[in-house]
């Protein structure tokens, strides 16, 4: 590696080092309480997937150059040179942990491995060894953003031949439109992935709520938090902030994607609107009344899996269980308690990758197809896409038997008229 290269891509690293990060980088012990902690490790046995493992690599980077002992002492400090070979070591490191952070629920010391592998991921994106496809995607979702003017007609035109599937599932009245869209004063903004899955259904239960909402132009997921820039991320996100204002609302509601609901509710700083998941908005549908259920119509005992960005990373973990309680007295729990549910194996860019990455992800995540069997529920459901694509790809790899499905849906499927 030449020295500009390096040069640059410390001055990348540097502009990581806020305070927390130093704490993170700094204080961990080699405890090993975080041995069993990930999924990958669990399944598979590899030392290199253990999560201070993984974080050592960055850490040994730190000391070389942002240390004095490491800089003067390095084979004291276990310091290490900033290398080609250190990239290679950065990608596996990045690239085999899906941010799940249930290693960090388990750290004494509540170390944050997600945040310790941004850096992994920036110094990827500035040596130009970032996941292309990744990179594209995001480039793809900036572009869009700066041509909506351009796609708006076919959009609408797209959103009006969805609104007889949504009148299927609610049959009373809507609003002046089926499917709203640009609506300002609107009390709710909902944004969806690309896809009818993530519209209809919600759309279905808004109506039956009497809920005065509105559609968003953009799509929820953000690329650009999958591989890692924070620019792409602020400009994807700035976009949906900007509608939101523009239209005046007072919630942004995210659709089941649990990374789009973390960017929203943790970067987009202090805004005149709340951001709520469409699993807390339907709780609180069931709560005041808004909206009732068909219960125990379903074929058989219930699951359900915790995505790791909307429970344990955000907290939106009673939320699904009340909504469940409504569709079913057969409920069944993975885990003692939610925060320690082990990850789909999905997360951090890696469902995104499609088949580049399918073989290890069957391979990591063996511990949670034998959470899902032991617990005889023939249906599974979870409250995010990359999960759902995750376990449907565990469920044909594993033979699990369970019927896969997102909880939105479940809802839309068991509305009753009141």
């Amino acid at each position: 590696m030449d020295i500009q290269t390096r040069d640059d891509l410390l001055k990348l690293f540097q502009g990581k080092l806020n305070e927390a990060m130093r704490f993170y980088l700094e204080t961990c012990t080699r405890c090993g309480v975080c041995t069993e902690a990930c999924h990958v490790y669990a399944s598979m046995g590899r030392v290199q997937n253990i999560a201070a493992y993984r974080s050592e690599i960055v850490r040994r980077l730190y000391k070389k150059y942002f240390k004095a002992r490491g800089k003067f002492w390095p084979s004291v400090s276990e310091a290490k040179e900033l290398s080609e070979l250190a990239v290679e070591e950065l990608f596996e490191a990045a690239y085999s942990c899906t941010g799940c952070r249930r290693c960090m629920v388990h750290c004494p010391f509540g170390i944050d491995t997600q945040m310790i592998m941004s850096i992994a991921k920036v110094l990827l994106i500035g040596h130009g060894s970032e996941p292309e496809v990744l990179s594209m995607l995001a480039d793809m979702s900036v572009a869009k953003g700066d041509n909506v003017d351009n796609v708006r007609d076919s959009f609408v035109a797209g959103i009006k031949n969805l609104e007889d599937d949504v009148v299927a599932k609610w049959k009373s009245e809507a609003g002046a439109d089926v499917i709203p869209v640009d609506v300002e004063g609107a009390d709710l903004l909902y944004v969806a992935l690309a896809g009818a899955h993530s519209i209809i259904p919600a759309a279905a239960v808004f109506n039956a709520a009497g809920e005065n909402w509105t559609l968003s132009f953009f799509e929820a997921v953000n690329f650009g938090a999958f591989v890692g820039d924070p620019t792409k991320t602020k400009l994807i996100l700035d976009r949906i902030v900007n509608e939101a204002l523009r239209l005046k609302v007072k919630e942004v509601c995210i659709c089941e994607c649990g990374t789009a609901f973390r960017v929203m509710k943790n970067l987009s700083g202090k805004q005149p609107f709340k951001v709520t998941s469409i699993t807390e908005v339907h709780a609180r549908y069931l709560r005041e009344g808004k909206i009732k259920l068909r219960k125990n119509s379903l074929d058989g005992a219930v699951t359900y899996h915790d995505p790791c960005q909307i429970a344990r990373n955000a907290g939106v973990m009673d939320e699904p269980r009340y909504i469940l309680s409504h569709l079913t007295d057969d409920y069944r729990e993975m885990s003692a308690e939610p925060k320690y549910n082990w990850c789909c194996g999905g997360g951090g860019g890696l469902v995104a990758l499609g088949e580049e990455t399918i073989d290890f992800r069957m391979k990591s995540a063996r511990v949670k197809a034998d959470q899902v069997k032991n617990t005889g529920a023939p249906i599974l459901a979870t409250a995010c896409e990359n999960c759902h694509t995750q376990l449907s790809n565990l469920n044909d790899h594993y033979k699990m038997n369970v019927d896969v499905q997102f909880l939105s849906s479940m809802v839309a499927d068991q509305l009753v008229q009141q």
